[in-house]
């Protein structure tokens, strides 16, 4: 027993021992979680104006606020919140109470479905984050049309942040990637979107001018101060609302107040100083301004707007922005016209970015196949342990010895995924392998330490050193030659197989530093022990 109490407080066993209560620390399991965590909140949806908030990409899985009740109905998972969602009435304010808050929301039918605006996910068990592998979701890989300076790709990744702020996204990845090449490019990781929406929201320019005649008046970023978003002046235009134009053919147009600046505002005045005052047929003999206020997206006209004749020469910085959606039914349209006006409110809010951008490779990812193959990776680590363990065993002869090896290897797992969640790393398929890649070098690590451990019988303090010091010159030489064969892998791809190198390199410095000396004091004092 003094042996053994002897061997516990040596330092090596102190640091794994340290090692593995932090990482548990840093993981919270809490494998009876229940309730829902939002992952969207749609602008002007009446989830936003009760400001509902989503977590910021940073905050650990386990402190972000979940959803707890609708209704007065607990909800346990994703399934209870859509079941009950399903059940509301239209238009009825419910109570939606979360582990801090509770809100008023007002359901809407929208595309024959019950809508609050948000969208939820089932809330997590650890902090340990997973990545669209796992969770499901959408990847895109863009490379700018030319070379960007630092500067310029700072400012690029500033502006798609912006805008996926903008539509009240959490969960998004947005990193610079580069491979062996030297080909620049941005990868995007959204959870709980499709393809065709992140397409669409940042692998577009999206110039926003607007013209009087060939003259720019304003366009959109800097020259916008600001961008109405809220219901009181944004939505579906009131005064046309939404029409039938033709069999399953249906128009909603909608309408949003911007500010304009001062400079803008005076370019205005400028350019329509000079013009003359028409009457334009069908509206009533409304006067307006000769020439029209032209919207273009991309260098494509989208909406023109008459100016009235108050407006003539004036500098005025409030204005409103108009646009149109279609659909086969009314809803579809509205739906429609909602979807094109939030674009153009991001756009203006954010101004174009600096390049084009091509869409190089896109993965749509279903929750499913992670769900799958998480429940894989949990048998096959158990089989792998135990089969390890039966080899190692029959090798030795000696359980004493085996059992040790078993045990270092689940606390390396464990020590690394503590670290992935203190860190706010993402565990996909290619963390996982090299989660596997560092626990496989960890066991042959383990068995060099044995086989020195056992060869000779030489135990004393000297004797001891020496096997030692052999052994783990072997194991350093391993761990350089690793490392360094891991580094080109972190550029490899446009970066997407640096999870990989990063866990893999990760995990064998946790064996090399933590794990394996404290094999050793084990192993010492076993076979010391049977001496």
């Amino acid at each position: 027993m003094k042996k053994l109490t002897t061997a516990l407080l040596k330092w090596q066993m102190i640091l794994l021992i340290v090692a593995l209560a932090l990482s548990l620390l840093a993981l919270h399991p809490d494998p009876w979680a229940k309730g829902v965590v939002i992952r969207t909140v749609e602008k002007n949806s009446t989830a936003d104006f009760a400001k509902i908030k989503v977590p910021g990409p940073t905050t650990p899985p386990m402190s972000r606020e979940y959803i707890t009740e609708l209704a007065g109905n607990p909800i346990n998972n994703v399934n209870d919140y859509y079941s009950i969602l399903s059940n509301l009435t239209p238009d009825a304010p419910v109570l939606l109470k979360t582990n801090k808050e509770m809100y008023t929301v007002t359901p809407t039918l929208i595309d024959e479905e019950m809508s609050i605006g948000i969208s939820v996910y089932d809330r997590p068990t650890t902090n340990l984050k997973k990545g669209l592998d796992l969770q499901g979701g959408t990847r895109v890989l863009l490379q700018p049309e030319k070379k960007l300076s630092k500067d310029e790709m700072d400012i690029l990744l500033a502006n798609m942040k912006e805008r996926l702020n903008v539509f009240g996204l959490s969960d998004v990845v947005i990193r610079e990637a580069g491979d062996l090449s030297g080909n620049q490019y941005v990868l995007i990781e959204i959870a709980g979107i499709n393809e065709e929406e992140v397409k669409d929201l940042i692998a577009k320019q999206g110039k926003f001018d607007a013209k009087i005649g060939n003259d720019t008046v304003f366009m959109g970023g800097k020259d916008v101060r600001d961008v109405c978003r809220t219901a009181k002046c944004s939505g579906i235009d009131p005064q046309y609302g939404c029409s039938e134009t033709g069999q399953n053919q249906w128009v909603c147009r909608f309408m949003f107040a911007i500010t304009l600046s001062i400079e803008s505002a005076q370019r205005q005045a400028d350019l329509t100083a000079n013009l003359s005052v028409v009457t334009s047929p069908g509206t009533g003999q409304k006067e307006y301004l000769e020439s029209p206020l032209d919207l273009y997206l991309d260098d494509q006209l989208v909406d023109t707007l008459q100016i009235g004749k108050d407006l003539k020469g004036r500098a005025v910085t409030d204005i409103a922005i108009s646009g149109s959606g279609v659909g086969a039914t009314r809803q579809e349209a509205a739906y429609d016209s909602l979807k094109n006006m939030k674009r153009l409110q991001t756009i203006l809010i954010t101004g174009s970015l600096p390049v084009k951008m091509t869409v190089v490779k896109t993965d749509n990812l279903s929750p499913v196949l992670g769900d799958n193959f998480m429940r894989s990776i949990m048998i096959m680590a158990l089989v792998s342990v135990l089969a390890v363990t039966a080899v190692l065993i029959i090798s030795y002869r000696k359980l004493i010895l085996a059992l040790p090896i078993a045990v270092v290897m689940v606390s390396e797992i464990v020590i690394l995924i503590g670290v992935a969640a203190l860190i706010g790393w993402n565990i996909d398929m290619a963390a996982i392998a090299g989660i596997i890649v560092a626990v496989g070098t960890g066991v042959d690590d383990q068995i060099v330490i044995t086989d020195e451990s056992l060869r000779g019988r030489d135990y004393s303090s000297f004797g001891w050193k020496q096997k030692m010091k052999k052994a783990f010159f072997i194991i350093m030489a391993a761990y350089f030659c690793l490392v360094v064969a891991m580094l080109p892998l972190y550029f490899a791809g446009a970066g997407m197989l640096r999870g990989f190198a990063i866990t893999t390199i990760l995990g064998v410095s946790i064996g090399v530093f933590i794990t394996r000396p404290a094999y050793a004091a084990i192993v010492e004092y076993f076979v010391k022990s049977e001496e």
